[in-house]
């Protein structure tokens, strides 16, 4: 269900802006779009897991108040983003 290390650190430096950087909104939502689609595929086969679910709603709602924010602050980023992510098709 949780992403391994190696994976995180792939897409920390796929989505970073700079060297030491973890914690830029385009690097949290891109963490958050891999965990969400992570606990979407254990969904599917555990339909009873509704702790599970409770916090699969959290994290979209985490990554949907990410991207306003930087829909807010940097249109062309957040336009990166989404395209890179294949988010809103």
């Amino acid at each position: 269900m949780a992403i391994t290390k190696e994976r995180k650190n792939e897409i920390i430096s796929e989505f970073k802006q700079h060297d030491n950087d973890t914690g830029s909104p385009e690097v949290q939502i891109a963490v958050l779009t891999e965990q969400i689609t992570k606990l979407n595929e254990h969904l599917r086969t555990h339909k009873q897991d509704h702790h599970s679910r409770r916090g699969l709603l959290k994290m979209v709602g985490k990554r949907r108040n990410l991207l306003n924010y930087l829909r807010n602050n940097d249109i062309t980023r957040y336009r990166d983003v989404i395209q890179k992510l294949g988010l809103r098709r």
